[in-house]
């Protein structure tokens, strides 16, 4: 590969990790909304399909990302994302902390009861989210490469699915249990949510298939890789 090319899929990488690292932190930010999507009238356990927390919406684009950057660079770089997911989000948690210590203004809009009402969970969120995205990103980015290996670099469909349902369940059931324990969701709802948003998340994971398969085409199109093949940046 060129150093022209190398420098292309460097500036590529740069631009999916900034992707990665702020869908992260936007969905720790926003949890404490849930809406609701009803395509079928079918309660479990309580719960109507869909009721889910709206940081649900940019997560998976963390692991379509993921899952992307280690079919290309390779699961090292995929690893390296992750770590600075972590340090992003602890960052944000400081910036978060420090905000909500300093007192507000007479006529600030938004006043200090408002602004605790919004962020006052997000440490909370954050040590949940971290302990549960470390987790489940490890073990997507360890599945995957599993396939791999096992299917020569052929069945991409099989490799994303099974790596991303895996990897979802575990972060769904353990992000539901942490806050469930730390009293920002009632235990009963316990079951439905996490019911919910694994079924959504096993929905966003089929439907990003053919984005990840359109990635990898412009890819490998783009710097003449064949199947198999890794950039390596260093």
């Amino acid at each position: 590969m060129t150093d022209k090319n190398k420098l292309a899929a460097q500036r590529i990488y740069i631009l999916l990790g900034a992707l990665f690292i702020t869908s992260l932190v936007v969905s720790n930010l926003i949890f404490q909304k849930f809406f609701y999507w009803y395509p079928f009238d079918i309660e479990i356990f309580g719960s109507k399909l869909f009721e889910i927390s709206v940081g649900i919406l940019p997560y998976p684009i963390t692991f379509l990302i993921t899952d992307l950057i280690s079919e290309i660079y390779g699961k090292k770089r995929a690893n390296d994302v992750v770590i600075a997911g972590i340090f992003a989000s602890i960052f944000s948690l400081l910036i978060i902390f420090v905000s909500s210590a300093v007192p507000a203004t007479s006529w600030s809009a938004i006043d200090d009861t408002t602004f605790k009402n919004v962020f006052g969970n997000s440490a909370i969120a954050v040590f949940a989210s971290m302990l549960t995205y470390l987790f489940a990103q490890f073990v997507d980015i360890q599945i995957y490469h599993f396939w791999k290996r096992l299917t020569e670099g052929k069945k991409l469909w099989l490799r994303n699915n099974f790596s991303t349902w895996t990897s979802q369940f575990v972060d769904t059931f353990t992000i539901v249990f942490l806050l469930c324990s730390f009293g920002i969701i009632e235990w009963a709802n316990f079951k439905g949510l996490l019911v919910s948003g694994f079924l959504f998340k096993v929905i966003v994971a089929a439907c990003d298939t053919p984005f990840l398969y359109l990635g990898v085409y412009l890819f490998k199109k783009r710097f003449n890789l064949k199947t198999n093949d890794e950039i390596n940046l260093l």
